[in-house]
């Protein structure tokens, strides 16, 4: 995946440690998710989640409707870091070409389907040999480049002063330093950003819902501490989630318990180490099972149960991590975790939610990178008469 598709390993996730790697880092840090660039998107995601709840709202103004989940949160996210990135929405009633987006998504559900440390040919040269794996990857790789090159080469031709997306500014760069900032690395960046800040924020969303539809005594809760802070006519906003610390509960114990990214990003040693008492020589793979340290009864107390409430104790954050720790963490932590709390809060405070025929949600995992649901998640929703 990292030479076909992650451009030789030059982007982020693939790239080994040293100035390159250090450099990709800097740009993802300051250049392109900063404090910054978090607000000066924020109408795009306020839009984005507005634009969710009408279309939840389709059918339910009178009664409950059922829906089907997944899609929707796919749509959600994926809009949401395409009108970053690139400046346009791809999915939705209103957007015109379909045809572009269902190919898109399944562009990013193909790399997520095959990213990881779980197949064979990365270990044995053989199967690469007896299979067809290398060269799907291959193939994958040349469409996704295709996809890719056709985004930068339509910002690069529009004016200037109308560029305000991450690919303009990526392309300003470009002018003072064409010989690094090339297209084939703003294209790595582009790669990381759209398919690990979409299907993984989508999949913590799903989770999170089933879990509440699994428990609504959670949900009741987190609706009172919204409905306290906002009152019978406002809207929860981004600037409230700081002020609803039990819906940021909710977000770490979905976090803990369904990790978007369950091994997170394989590593490798670049010189001899131990860990935990094995040694590591050069060029080893290691993976951290953050699945397995976040349900460790070491650790936790009740590990299986979801169960908010345990983050109200001091401390037991600081055993949370999705997004990995220390360098290599996730330069996108920050705005997932303001992005999911925000549309979290709004699907709690827009709708009243119920199980489909009052039967519990099937939390299979499914597989992939990601560890999706097994099972597309499907519930019974009715607006709320509040002033949206």
């Amino acid at each position: 995946m990292g030479k076909h598709v992650g451009y030789n390993s030059t982007n982020m996730l693939s790239a080994a440690s040293g100035d390159h790697w250090k450099n990709l880092r800097r740009i993802a840090t300051i250049e392109i998710l900063s404090s910054q660039r978090h607000n000066a998107f924020l109408c795009i995601r306020k839009d984005e989640i507005r634009r969710l709840m009408s279309r939840l709202s389709r059918g339910s103004l009178h009664g409950f409707a059922e829906v089907e989940m997944r899609s929707l949160l796919t749509d959600l996210v994926s809009n949401n870091i395409l009108r970053m990135v690139v400046g346009k929405r791809y999915y939705g009633d209103e957007t015109e070409n379909n045809e572009k987006a269902t190919y898109v998504k399944k562009l990013v559900l193909e790399v997520m389907a095959n990213a990881g440390a779980g197949n064979k040919a990365d270990y044995l040269t053989i199967v690469r040999w007896i299979t067809n794996y290398e060269n799907q990857m291959m193939d994958l790789g040349k469409r996704f480049d295709a996809f890719l090159q056709e985004l930068v080469d339509e910002k690069r031709d529009e004016k200037e002063e109308k560029g305000q997306t991450m690919i303009h500014h990526l392309l300003s760069l470009q002018k003072p330093q064409p010989s690094y900032y090339t297209d084939e690395i703003i294209k790595g960046i582009r790669l990381v950003l759209i398919v690990a800040g979409t299907n993984t924020a989508s999949v913590t969303l799903e989770w999170a819902m089933s879990n509440l539809l699994n428990h609504p005594e959670i949900l009741n809760k987190a609706r009172i501490e919204i409905d306290e802070l906002t009152g019978s006519d406002g809207l929860v906003d981004e600037q409230d989630i700081v002020n609803l610390p039990y819906l940021q509960n909710i977000v770490s114990e979905t976090f803990r318990l369904y990790p978007a990214l369950p091994l997170l990003v394989a590593r490798m040693s670049s010189n001899d180490c131990k860990v935990t008492g094995y040694d590591m020589p050069p060029g080893t793979m290691l993976l951290t099972n953050v699945w397995a340290m976040h349900r460790d009864p070491m650790l936790w107390k009740e590990p299986e149960r979801f169960k908010p409430e345990r983050f109200e104790e001091q401390g037991e954050d600081k055993k949370l991590m999705p997004f990995g720790l220390g360098r290599h963490a996730c330069p996108g932590a920050a705005l997932a975790q303001r992005f999911v709390c925000f549309a979290l809060g709004s699907m709690i405070q827009c709708f009243e939610w119920r199980r489909v025929g009052g039967k519990c949600v099937d939390m299979a995992e499914g597989k992939g990178a990601s560890m999706p649901k097994a099972t597309p998640l499907r519930a019974m929703c009715k607006a709320r008469p509040i002033g949206w």
